[in-house]
Protein backbone atom coordinates (compact mmCIF):
# COMPACT_ATOMS: atom_id res chain seq x y z
CA UNK A 1 0.00 0.00 0.00
CA UNK A 2 1.14 3.67 -0.61
CA UNK A 3 2.95 5.70 2.47
CA UNK A 4 -0.78 7.38 3.03
CA UNK A 5 -1.79 4.22 3.54
CA UNK A 6 0.70 3.16 5.54
CA UNK A 7 0.84 6.09 7.87
CA UNK A 8 -3.04 5.16 9.24
CA UNK A 9 -2.12 1.41 9.20
CA UNK A 10 -1.86 1.29 13.01
CA UNK A 11 -5.65 2.42 12.86
CA UNK A 12 -7.41 0.33 10.73
CA UNK A 13 -10.53 -1.47 12.16
CA UNK A 14 -13.03 -3.54 10.82
CA UNK A 15 -15.72 -1.16 9.72
CA UNK A 16 -19.26 -1.73 11.58
CA UNK A 17 -21.82 -2.79 9.13
CA UNK A 18 -24.26 -0.34 10.75
CA UNK A 19 -24.13 3.09 9.35
CA UNK A 20 -24.96 5.98 12.05
CA UNK A 21 -26.80 8.97 11.26
CA UNK A 22 -26.81 11.98 13.48
CA UNK A 23 -30.00 12.95 14.10
CA UNK A 24 -29.72 16.61 14.93
CA UNK A 25 -27.17 18.92 13.38
CA UNK A 26 -24.84 20.35 15.31
CA UNK A 27 -23.87 24.25 14.94
CA UNK A 28 -21.00 26.14 15.81
CA UNK A 29 -20.39 30.02 16.17
CA UNK A 30 -17.17 31.62 14.99
CA UNK A 31 -15.63 35.35 15.27
CA UNK A 32 -14.60 35.94 11.76
CA UNK A 33 -10.20 34.95 11.67
CA UNK A 34 -10.54 32.60 14.08
CA UNK A 35 -10.34 28.55 13.26
CA UNK A 36 -12.90 25.87 13.72
CA UNK A 37 -13.28 22.18 13.71
CA UNK A 38 -16.47 20.46 12.89
CA UNK A 39 -16.00 17.06 14.47
CA UNK A 40 -16.73 13.75 12.97
CA UNK A 41 -17.54 12.39 15.74
CA UNK A 42 -15.13 9.48 14.56
CA UNK A 43 -11.97 8.35 16.73
CA UNK A 44 -10.53 6.34 14.24
CA UNK A 45 -11.02 5.69 10.30
CA UNK A 46 -11.83 2.37 9.37
CA UNK A 47 -9.43 1.02 6.55
CA UNK A 48 -12.20 1.31 3.58
CA UNK A 49 -13.23 4.71 4.51
CA UNK A 50 -14.78 7.42 2.40
CA UNK A 51 -14.74 10.57 3.62
CA UNK A 52 -16.75 13.31 1.59
CA UNK A 53 -17.17 16.50 2.93
CA UNK A 54 -19.83 18.69 1.20
CA UNK A 55 -20.88 22.29 1.35
CA UNK A 56 -23.81 24.93 1.06
CA UNK A 57 -27.09 23.94 -0.94
CA UNK A 58 -25.82 22.46 -4.21
CA UNK A 59 -23.70 19.89 -1.58
CA UNK A 60 -20.42 21.24 -3.41
CA UNK A 61 -17.59 18.60 -2.57
CA UNK A 62 -14.54 20.67 -1.22
CA UNK A 63 -12.87 17.65 0.63
CA UNK A 64 -12.71 13.69 0.86
CA UNK A 65 -10.30 11.11 2.64
CA UNK A 66 -10.20 7.87 0.06
CA UNK A 67 -8.39 5.65 2.58
CA UNK A 68 -8.21 2.58 -0.40
CA UNK A 69 -6.41 5.05 -2.92
CA UNK A 70 -4.17 6.45 -0.09
CA UNK A 71 -5.03 9.99 -0.47
CA UNK A 72 -6.51 13.36 0.52
CA UNK A 73 -7.68 16.17 -1.84
CA UNK A 74 -8.86 19.49 -1.13
CA UNK A 75 -10.93 21.30 -3.55
CA UNK A 76 -9.51 24.60 -3.31
CA UNK A 77 -10.69 25.76 -6.79
CA UNK A 78 -14.53 24.81 -5.37
CA UNK A 79 -17.02 27.95 -5.30
CA UNK A 80 -14.54 30.49 -6.62
CA UNK A 81 -11.52 29.79 -4.10
CA UNK A 82 -13.44 30.51 -1.52
CA UNK A 83 -11.91 27.98 0.68
CA UNK A 84 -8.45 28.32 -0.50
CA UNK A 85 -5.57 27.92 1.77
CA UNK A 86 -8.33 27.51 4.58
CA UNK A 87 -9.01 23.64 5.09
CA UNK A 88 -7.48 20.89 6.93
CA UNK A 89 -8.26 17.25 7.16
CA UNK A 90 -7.58 15.13 10.74
CA UNK A 91 -6.50 12.28 9.45
CA UNK A 92 -6.98 10.13 12.24
CA UNK A 93 -10.56 11.12 12.87
CA UNK A 94 -11.79 12.82 9.44
CA UNK A 95 -12.80 16.06 11.14
CA UNK A 96 -12.78 19.14 8.99
CA UNK A 97 -10.67 22.18 10.38
CA UNK A 98 -11.19 25.73 8.45
CA UNK A 99 -8.74 28.28 9.43
CA UNK A 100 -8.70 32.30 8.93
CA UNK A 101 -12.56 32.15 8.95
CA UNK A 102 -14.87 35.04 6.96
CA UNK A 103 -18.23 35.46 6.76
CA UNK A 104 -19.00 33.85 3.39
CA UNK A 105 -17.86 30.64 5.17
CA UNK A 106 -21.17 30.62 7.13
CA UNK A 107 -23.61 27.58 5.87
CA UNK A 108 -24.23 24.58 6.07
CA UNK A 109 -21.22 21.52 5.73
CA UNK A 110 -21.83 18.25 5.39
CA UNK A 111 -19.78 14.85 6.28
CA UNK A 112 -20.63 11.55 4.71
CA UNK A 113 -18.69 7.83 5.26
CA UNK A 114 -19.28 4.68 5.59
CA UNK A 115 -20.27 4.91 8.94
CA UNK A 116 -21.79 8.14 9.88
CA UNK A 117 -23.36 10.90 7.70
CA UNK A 118 -23.62 14.33 9.86
CA UNK A 119 -24.57 18.15 8.98
CA UNK A 120 -23.00 21.28 10.63
CA UNK A 121 -24.12 24.54 10.37
CA UNK A 122 -21.59 26.94 10.57
CA UNK A 123 -22.01 30.83 11.39
CA UNK A 124 -18.64 33.27 11.15
CA UNK A 125 -19.34 36.85 12.61
CA UNK A 126 -17.63 39.92 11.75
CA UNK A 127 -15.27 41.51 14.04
CA UNK A 128 -17.32 44.03 16.39
CA UNK A 129 -16.62 47.35 16.03
CA UNK A 130 -16.14 49.80 19.70
CA UNK A 131 -19.55 51.90 19.87
CA UNK A 132 -18.29 55.86 19.54
CA UNK A 133 -20.19 58.11 21.39
CA UNK A 134 -20.77 61.49 20.76
CA UNK A 135 -22.43 64.81 22.03
CA UNK A 136 -25.59 66.01 20.04
CA UNK A 137 -24.46 70.06 19.34
CA UNK A 138 -27.43 71.41 17.68
CA UNK A 139 -28.50 70.94 21.25
CA UNK A 140 -27.02 74.19 22.49
CA UNK A 141 -28.02 75.99 19.19
CA UNK A 142 -30.01 79.09 19.50
CA UNK A 143 -32.87 77.90 17.46
CA UNK A 144 -33.22 74.58 19.11
CA UNK A 145 -32.16 76.05 23.20
CA UNK A 146 -34.53 75.52 25.77
CA UNK A 147 -34.95 74.90 29.59
CA UNK A 148 -34.82 70.90 29.04
CA UNK A 149 -31.61 71.70 27.42
CA UNK A 150 -30.22 73.75 29.83
CA UNK A 151 -30.50 70.36 32.48
CA UNK A 152 -29.97 67.39 30.06
CA UNK A 153 -27.01 65.94 28.02
CA UNK A 154 -28.09 64.77 24.63
CA UNK A 155 -25.84 61.99 23.39
CA UNK A 156 -25.56 59.28 20.47
CA UNK A 157 -24.01 55.92 20.30
CA UNK A 158 -22.85 54.94 17.00
CA UNK A 159 -21.97 52.14 14.82
CA UNK A 160 -21.04 51.83 11.44
CA UNK A 161 -20.99 48.71 9.11
CA UNK A 162 -22.29 46.46 11.33
CA UNK A 163 -24.72 42.76 11.27
CA UNK A 164 -26.87 40.89 12.89
CA UNK A 165 -25.93 43.03 15.90
CA UNK A 166 -27.35 44.79 19.08
CA UNK A 167 -26.88 48.16 20.35
CA UNK A 168 -27.54 49.02 24.01
CA UNK A 169 -27.25 51.81 26.63
CA UNK A 170 -27.08 50.46 30.20
CA UNK A 171 -26.82 52.65 33.38
CA UNK A 172 -24.59 50.27 35.59
CA UNK A 173 -25.81 46.40 34.51
CA UNK A 174 -29.56 48.19 33.65
CA UNK A 175 -30.19 48.10 30.25
CA UNK A 176 -32.04 51.45 29.19
CA UNK A 177 -32.87 51.01 25.82
CA UNK A 178 -31.50 49.08 22.55
CA UNK A 179 -32.09 48.44 18.58
CA UNK A 180 -30.95 45.51 16.90
CA UNK A 181 -30.69 44.64 13.25
CA UNK A 182 -30.22 41.33 10.90
CA UNK A 183 -28.89 43.31 7.88
CA UNK A 184 -25.09 43.10 6.95
CA UNK A 185 -23.36 46.56 6.52
CA UNK A 186 -25.77 48.96 8.05
CA UNK A 187 -25.21 52.20 10.81
CA UNK A 188 -26.99 51.92 14.05
CA UNK A 189 -27.63 55.50 15.89
CA UNK A 190 -29.22 54.70 19.29
CA UNK A 191 -29.62 58.64 21.70
CA UNK A 192 -29.91 59.50 25.72
CA UNK A 193 -29.92 61.81 27.29
CA UNK A 194 -28.52 62.72 30.98
CA UNK A 195 -28.33 65.53 33.43
CA UNK A 196 -24.92 67.16 33.82
CA UNK A 197 -22.71 66.51 36.12
CA UNK A 198 -24.23 62.93 36.84
CA UNK A 199 -22.63 60.63 38.68
CA UNK A 200 -24.09 57.26 37.54
CA UNK A 201 -21.96 55.18 35.27
CA UNK A 202 -23.15 54.67 31.51
CA UNK A 203 -22.12 52.54 28.82
CA UNK A 204 -23.20 51.87 25.51
CA UNK A 205 -22.56 48.26 24.35
CA UNK A 206 -23.32 46.31 20.80
CA UNK A 207 -22.58 42.61 20.63
CA UNK A 208 -24.03 39.60 18.88
CA UNK A 209 -24.69 36.36 19.78
CA UNK A 210 -20.60 35.42 21.02
CA UNK A 211 -18.85 38.58 21.41
CA UNK A 212 -19.59 42.26 22.78
CA UNK A 213 -17.36 45.52 23.01
CA UNK A 214 -18.09 48.42 25.20
CA UNK A 215 -17.69 52.13 25.18
CA UNK A 216 -18.12 53.93 28.60
CA UNK A 217 -19.34 57.20 28.82
CA UNK A 218 -17.21 60.01 30.12
CA UNK A 219 -19.61 62.37 30.93
CA UNK A 220 -17.81 65.49 32.62
CA UNK A 221 -15.67 65.15 29.06
CA UNK A 222 -18.74 65.44 26.38
CA UNK A 223 -21.79 66.95 28.89
CA UNK A 224 -20.80 70.73 29.26
CA UNK A 225 -23.41 73.25 30.43
CA UNK A 226 -24.72 75.28 27.13
CA UNK A 227 -23.31 78.38 28.37
CA UNK A 228 -19.81 76.73 28.81
CA UNK A 229 -20.33 74.45 25.18
CA UNK A 230 -18.06 75.66 22.63
CA UNK A 231 -19.41 75.25 18.81
CA UNK A 232 -16.64 75.36 17.01
CA UNK A 233 -15.08 72.95 14.66
CA UNK A 234 -12.44 70.16 14.84
CA UNK A 235 -8.82 70.19 15.40
CA UNK A 236 -8.22 70.68 11.94
CA UNK A 237 -10.26 73.32 11.06
CA UNK A 238 -9.44 75.65 14.50
CA UNK A 239 -5.76 75.18 12.38
CA UNK A 240 -6.70 76.56 9.07
CA UNK A 241 -8.94 79.18 10.84
CA UNK A 242 -5.80 80.49 13.12
CA UNK A 243 -3.55 80.21 10.16
CA UNK A 244 -6.36 82.40 8.12
CA UNK A 245 -6.33 85.12 10.91
CA UNK A 246 -2.34 85.39 10.81
CA UNK A 247 -2.82 86.13 7.13
CA UNK A 248 -5.08 88.59 7.78
CA UNK A 249 -3.29 90.16 10.41
CA UNK A 250 -0.08 90.11 8.48
CA UNK A 251 -1.77 91.75 5.52
CA UNK A 252 -2.74 94.55 7.59
CA UNK A 253 0.40 94.88 9.01
CA UNK A 254 1.95 95.53 5.24
CA UNK A 255 -0.51 97.40 4.00
CA UNK A 256 -0.21 100.37 7.13
CA UNK A 257 3.63 100.41 6.09
CA UNK A 258 3.16 100.95 2.60
CA UNK A 259 0.79 103.40 3.82
CA UNK A 260 2.80 104.98 6.14
CA UNK A 261 6.22 105.53 4.06
CA UNK A 262 4.24 107.98 1.22
CA UNK A 263 3.11 109.68 4.38
CA UNK A 264 6.96 110.60 6.16
CA UNK A 265 8.26 111.22 2.16
CA UNK A 266 5.74 113.88 1.80
CA UNK A 267 6.22 115.42 5.60
CA UNK A 268 10.24 115.08 4.99
CA UNK A 269 10.12 117.26 0.98
CA UNK A 270 7.89 119.92 3.27
CA UNK A 271 10.40 120.44 5.86
CA UNK A 272 13.44 120.51 3.02
CA UNK A 273 11.00 123.44 1.72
Amino acid sequence: MNELRGLWSPLFKERHTDCVFADLDAAESVTEGDSVTLDSGLTEIMDDDLILWRYGAENTLIAQINVMAGSVTIYDGALEERFRDRLKLDHQTGSLIITNTRTEHTGLYQLQSNSVRKRFSLTVYARLPFPVISRDSSQCSSSSSSSSSQQNCSLLCSVVNVGHVTLSWYKGNSLLSSISVSDLSISLSLPLEVEYQEKNSYSCVINNPIRNQTTHLNITQLCQPCSDYVFCCDSTEVVIRLALSALVGLATVVVLVYDIRPRRSRHHSINRE
